[in-house]
């Protein structure tokens, strides 16, 4: 029996009904009585477990009310776990008290489905603003997309620190270089820094609400606009998903391709994040040589694939994109030369002092913090905690290859940074491998329409960390609901940790070595 499911197990006794219909098997889930599910996280939080998403259904189609589920992560383990609710009195328990990145998954499921978390500490909307109408609940299957919203007056009201000498520095939501908008307010004594408070939702779009008048293969589209920097990562975890409640297995030539267009994708915004961090330390250099590397990847992927970011390529039962030995030669090669040129540039990043000295102890999240928060990807990984997909929920062909997974303690900006230097090079690594080894076969495999009521699971690590899928069929086998959890729903509350005691001039740095994404966070 898995540590999850014998905890609960043990918690809650008969109360946890662990119920079939959910995929893939190894994915455990159960419903416990609306009173259980703070007992239930308590179970969780006693063997360490990790929150990794939580968020609400609206199941009146069948017949039922709400659903709110919370997903949980030990390890290779992930268990489910829904509390039913009736539609009259869409009320549950907070989570928060036990795992702190309820905090914000619950103010949005208030936000966007009406269902209301009690005892939540912030009742503030998230990703809902407050100029909608109080019930406008975008994800109730009850709400009309195509009507327009009356607008109402309402005021967002911050956080604040107060005190002699403090003052404060609003940034954003409109910044000056050509990124998505996010609006962040600081509160500082001089140049130190004691309070920062995040504000998204700028760029929300209605993206799980769209996945519902979508066909399941045109949902794999839309997974790939989810953020566009990651667009391998979320269409790859979407199908996944799917292929799960249909019993579908892609043809073994498509699963490599996939792991290869992934690991591609990992090399090119690691580049990208590493030069964009040195030039936030006014070393401009490494940001030209860092993108044109980048660049090069990118011009290989359209000349190969089609498309710069190989966006599109995966679908549902395979992949879209082939490659015949020249192609296999033309990337070796290409390795080989990237490989060369990076080594080199890393020298230059480890030699330069003055560079050193920006991004060393700044922006340090300790790895208890880390834990706490439920951080994923490079930022728990510079934080201490050995967390990655590719080697603890392996897909093929990663239960092939072993991948080395870098791990640090300190924290900081450079840690963060040397998490992706090593990664490059184990990508670099892992795609010679898939190149020597790729077989020959089939691109596609026939999916057929989920059961009716059944739900699918899939776990990807993008480059950013580990991203999640919940799929939902409806009572014809049609999209009922589509769970996205981008890392960087959990990673933006790094952000606002790591930031305090260190000075004004060093949060475009510590921003920069987190890169989270406002898209995928603002669906």
């Amino acid at each position: 029996m898995s540590i999850l499911r014998n905890a609960i197990t043990s918690s809650l006794g008969m109360d946890a009904e662990f119920k079939e219909g959910n995929y893939p098997a190894s994915v455990d889930f159960c419903v416990v009585p609306r009173g259980k599910f703070v007992d239930a996280a308590k179970a969780m939080k006693k063997v360490h477990a990790l929150l990794a998403a939580e968020w609400a259904t609206d199941e009146t189609l069948f017949g039922r009310g709400f659903g709110v589920f919370a997903c949980y992560r030990w390890g290779s383990e992930y268990l489910i776990v829904k509390i039913e609710l009736p539609a009259d009195d869409p009320i549950f328990p907070t989570i928060t008290n036990k795992f702190v990145p309820a905090y914000r998954f619950e103010r949005q499921i208030k936000s966007l489905m009406g269902v209301v978390p009690v005892g939540l500490p912030d009742s503030r909307p998230w990703i809902k603003f407050e100029d909608w109408p109080e019930d406008a609940w975008p994800l109730r299957k009850s709400f009309d997309a195509l009507k327009k919203m009356p607008r109402v007056e309402g005021t967002y009201k911050w956080i604040r620190a107060e005190g002699e000498g403090v003052y404060e520095i609003p940034v954003g939501p409109v910044h000056a270089g050509i990124i998505e908008p996010g609006h962040f307010r600081f509160q500082a004594v001089g140049e130190d820094i004691i309070n920062l408070e995040e504000r998204l939702g700028y760029v929300h779009k209605g993206i799980e609400k769209r996945f519902e008048s979508l066909s399941w293969q045109d949902g794999s589209r839309l997974a790939g606009r989810v953020s566009g920097d990651t667009t391998v990562a979320h269409s790859l975890a979407y199908c996944m998903a799917h292929e799960s409640m249909t019993g579908c297995r892609p043809p073994q030539r498509a699963q490599w391709l996939r792991a290869l267009f992934l690991e591609r994708e990992r090399i090119a915004n690691h580049l990208g994040d590493i030069g964009a961090v040195c030039n936030d330390a006014a070393f401009a250099l490494m940001l030209y040589q860092m993108m044109r590397l980048k660049e090069t990847l990118l011009r290989t992927n359209h000349k190969l694939f089609g498309h710069r970011f190989i966006m599109d390529k995966i679908i549902p039962g395979g992949v879209l994109a082939d490659m015949d030995q020249d192609g296999k030669e033309s990337m070796l090669s290409e390795m080989e030369r990237l490989a060369e040129e990076f080594e080199r540039l890393v020298v230059i990043y480890d030699e330069n002092s003055s560079l050193e000295d920006r991004v060393r102890d700044t922006g340090i999240l300790i790895p208890e913090k880390a834990r706490e928060l439920c951080v994923v990807g490079i930022v728990a990984r510079a934080s201490g905690l050995n967390l990655d997909c590719r080697t603890q929920n392996p897909f093929p062909p990663y239960d092939l290859i072993k991948v080395n997974v870098p791990v640090f303690i300190y924290g900081d900006v450079n840690a963060r940074v040397y998490v992706r230097i090593k990664e490059v090079r184990e990508s670099i690594r892992i795609i010679r491998e898939i190149l020597r080894s790729l077989p020959s076969g089939e691109l596609t495999s026939k999916i057929e329409m989920p059961s009716p009521d059944t739900s699918g699971f899939a776990a990807v690590e993008g480059w950013r960390g580990e991203i999640i899928y919940w799929l939902q069929s409806g009572p014809k086998g049609e999209v009922n609901r589509c769970m996205v959890r981008d890392p960087s729903s959990v990673n933006w509350l790094g952000l606002e940790q790591a930031i305090h005691g260190n000075i004004v001039p060093d949060f475009p740095l510590c921003n920069k070595s987190f890169n989270q994404s406002y898209s995928g966070h603002d669906l």
